[in-house]
């Protein structure tokens, strides 16, 4: 008897077939070596939890400010105060900011795998753009069938979180990343809380709720990396 490179016995005179089955024990080797690769692969949490911290901070700050009066350009529109067109362009890069960091972090943790995992990593990173796309659409929705300037700005902050804390709370379940899953289950905790605040309070719950405690994760990650890298000097 001889071994395979496989680690299965193999009788010397019959023929190897490559398209064989593996063994139990082979295919959750296997599958420790793919998880290892993306583990390998895997961005610091950090990055995650510190970048979409930014953007909501700054972002839904200077949307609170600027309808307040606190900042220049807010205008009265149906009895509430719009956020300045500045605003909104600054809030919208902070945002394409964060989600583009997101789909980088994702498609790179698939990099070195191939299979299934390869394929969700790039399906992952086209959910991120055809979700927005289809939230516009039913926004566009709203409008037409007469809803008021402060519901279609209510449900469009909503949707966005919604579809933000889905999809971190899908990729966290695909890799077995509590970080991510955790952090989707905020940003839809946030949000949920923010949706009973009105505006402009909304703007304000999301950037203190929403920026500060994912500053505080971010904080939490750091302090974690730090112990476990004293415990393994």
């Amino acid at each position: 008897m001889s071994t395979h490179e496989t680690g299965r016995p193999l009788d010397d005179d019959a023929p190897f077939d490559d398209d064989a089955p593996l063994d139990p024990a082979e295919s959750l080797r296997i599958i420790a070596d793919q998880q290892a690769k993306v583990h390998g692969a895997d961005a610091d949490a950090r990055l995650m939890f510190g970048i979409w911290g930014v953007a909501w901070l700054v972002g839904y700050l200077a949307l609170y400010l600027t309808s307040n009066g606190t900042l220049p350009g807010g205008r009265a529109v149906d009895d509430i105060v719009v956020p300045a067109t500045w605003s909104f362009i600054l809030f919208s890069v902070c945002i394409a900011g964060a989600m583009a960091t997101t789909i980088v972090y994702t498609l790179r943790c698939s990099a070195g795998v191939q299979g299934p995992s390869k394929r969700f990593g790039v399906m992952y990173g086209w959910t991120w753009c055809i979700s927005f796309v289809a939230m516009s659409v039913v926004l566009g929705g709203f409008v037409e069938a007469g809803a008021s300037h402060e519901v279609v700005y209510l449900a469009a902050n909503a949707l966005a979180c919604l579809i933000v804390g889905v999809l971190y709370m899908a990729s966290g379940a695909f890799w077995q990343d509590t970080r991510q899953y955790g952090l989707g289950v905020w940003i839809m905790l946030v949000a949920a809380i923010s949706l009973y605040a009105g505006l402009p309070g909304t703007y304000l719950v999301m950037a203190v709720l929403g920026g500060g405690g994912l500053f505080a994760g971010t904080v939490l990650e750091h302090l974690r990396v730090s112990a476990h890298r004293r415990s393994a000097a």
